[in-house]
């Protein structure tokens, strides 16, 4: 449990996510950081001395708890399965229960939220957005070459472009979600591209009897 400093530091960290969720990170002033975790300028600037500090300390917290959430998520399916291809349905699955169970439309992906303001953030920000993004095409996208040499797809695809189209679908029902202000958007758009691996991997259909 953090104490002290860090307890500080951890409190200025969720009162800006929070905002920077609500309001984006450029709509988000130290100011109102200030205002709304009561946390004293000078105590402000001992933990950031920036606010594009406070920026890649937001993103590299939220890019471990990722991994991290990731990492558990994907245990979870393969002690449900040996079969690669069961063990991807069941973390798309285990992924749709979660969104479920806490739904937020002020809520999404971090990372998400910094894209389009790049441009005014440092290098490193974008290099750990990158990487947060990349490693879920690496482990997801063993799972799916490991699927695919046991359960041949319908379509030529490679493991890659199928690990980023989950992560496709799952930032881009984020989005939906915030701008139509439904809940239901992560999930379905998570059911649709299920529904298409299940599909892409289902054996071909016999030949109808002569």
């Amino acid at each position: 449990m953090p104490r002290g400093g860090e307890k500080t530091k951890a409190h200025i960290l969720d009162v800006a996510h929070r905002l920077v969720m609500r309001h984006s990170f450029a709509g988000t002033s130290i100011d109102r950081i200030l205002a709304e975790s009561n946390v004293t300028k000078g105590a402000f600037f001992y933990h950031f001395k920036s606010k594009a500090e406070l920026a890649q300390a937001l993103v590299e917290r939220y890019a471990a708890n990722d991994a991290a959430h990731l990492a558990q998520q994907l245990h979870r399916a393969e002690k449900l399965s040996r079969d690669p291809l069961q063990q991807i349905l069941i973390f798309l699955g285990l992924l749709q229960e979660e969104i479920a169970q806490s739904a937020d439309l002020a809520g999404g992906c971090l990372i998400a939220s910094f894209i389009y303001q790049f441009a005014d953030l440092e290098i490193e920000v974008r290099e750990i957005a990158a990487q947060a993004f990349l490693r879920w095409r690496m482990q997801l996208g063993a799972k799916f070459a490991t699927a695919i040499a046991q359960h041949p797809p319908q379509l030529p695809v490679t493991a890659e472009a199928l690990a980023d189209a989950a992560v496709s679908a799952f930032e881009g029902g984020f989005v939906m979600m915030r701008v139509l202000q439904d809940p239901q958007q992560v999930s379905q758009q998570l059911t649709h591209y299920r529904n298409y691996i299940e599909l892409l991997f289902a054996p071909p259909a016999a030949p109808p009897d002569r």
